[in-house]
């Protein structure tokens, strides 16, 4: 299978195309929100995929959506990824710390009674999950220029402290309807200065924070994950120049030396046939991105292995079935069976439903 197959990049090399998604687990359930001896554990025992994203990993503390998420904007938390990134080091692994701001898509529960960030003052009617459980959103607080400035500053910061626990690199959440993809879209962002209205202008945050982190620990360690076909989820509504600004957005990624560029599958139970929007999605920009592409949502080992030989795609990223299947390397090598997951763990704290799913 060319899916198992080594890759080799300027900016990247991995024992395989297998990559393990970002997903919330969240399982630092103590006071500092530090990554434990039981989330390395978790990550280390899926180390034979080529590359493991972790779940997002909030760069400060008006970052949050989500209880119980390892956070990486302190020394505390920066000494407990340490022993994340060992232990998958250890078993010959490579893995990424997916930087993430939610903006809009929190509660003041999570900020310490503080409204949350947007761009602009509008409502993303979505959900996040609080310790009293699932809560809706609220209208959040327009960011002020020193906001930006302040949260351009946290990812820079963000990116060092990665690197000094040991992350091969970073991967920057610019999908899913948090704080990049909020600047992106018309339904969130009608701000009147510099950061909103043109498309050039709802791009800027995303290229000064690329900027930023980039002056720090270079291109080949950072990587993108955007979401051009999310539509009526996460907030998002797809707008008439959604299409141009993705465009752009991909085409001056051709700028920088990234890792990789990582699109993010539809998620809508409600379209007819999702995989064939993934797949027409990754054909459109592997026909603009000159640089390394992983597409996501939906593969199984043969249709990965058929967009890898089809030249669609370099890598694909498995979530879920990365959940319930700590070794889906060694399963897919030989066809076997796949373990079922228990949903009703996948955010419930502990060791169950997160580190006690069986092997071979």
């Amino acid at each position: 299978m060319k899916l198992l197959e080594q890759f080799e990049s300027k900016e990247l090399s991995l024992k395989n195309r297998v990559v393990m998604a970002p997903m919330t687990r969240c399982r630092a359930d103590n006071e500092g929100n530090v990554a434990t001896d039981l989330i390395a554990q978790y990550y280390a025992q899926r180390a034979s995929g080529g590359l493991l994203i972790t779940e997002g990993t909030f760069i400060n503390q008006m970052a949050p959506g989500y209880i119980n998420v390892p956070c990486i904007y302190t020394k505390a938390q920066v000494e407990g990824w340490k022993k994340v990134t060992a232990a998958v080091h250890k078993e010959g692994g490579k893995i990424f710390a997916q930087l993430w701001h939610v903006g809009r898509l929190s509660h003041p529960d999570l900020l310490n009674g503080k409204l949350p960030f947007g761009p602009s003052a509008i409502n993303g009617k979505f959900t996040c999950y609080t310790k009293d459980g699932f809560k809706e959103t609220i209208t959040p607080q327009a960011m002020t220029l020193a906001d930006i400035k302040e949260t351009i500053s946290d990812f820079q910061q963000a990116a060092v402290n990665a690197i000094e626990a040991g992350f091969d690199g970073v991967e920057i959440h610019g999908a899913n309807g948090y704080l990049f993809h909020q600047f992106f879209a018309k339904c969130a962002n009608v701000r009147t200065d510099s950061y909103g209205g043109s498309i050039e202008n709802r791009l800027r945050f995303l290229f000064e924070v690329l900027d930023a982190v980039s002056s720090k620990i270079g291109d080949a360690k950072i990587a993108l994950r955007i979401a051009p076909s999310f539509d009526q989820t996460f907030g998002i509504v797809l707008d008439d120049e959604a299409e141009a600004l993705y465009d752009i957005l991909v085409s001056r990624l051709n700028n920088y030396k990234l890792a990789y560029l990582h699109i993010s599958g539809y998620t809508q139970a409600s379209v007819e046939d999702p995989m064939q929007i993934v797949l027409e999605t990754a054909k459109h920009f592997r026909s603009i991105y000159k640089g390394t592409l992983m597409v996501n949502k939906g593969f199984d080992a043969n249709t990965a292995d058929q967009v890898i030989e089809e030249g669609i795609a370099d890598l694909v990223s498995f979530g879920e079935v990365y959940i319930g299947n700590p070794d889906l390397v060694e399963r897919f090598a030989i066809n076997a069976p796949l373990n079922r997951n228990d949903r009703t763990t996948y955010y419930s704290g502990g060791a169950e439903g997160f580190t006690d799913y069986s092997f071979l």
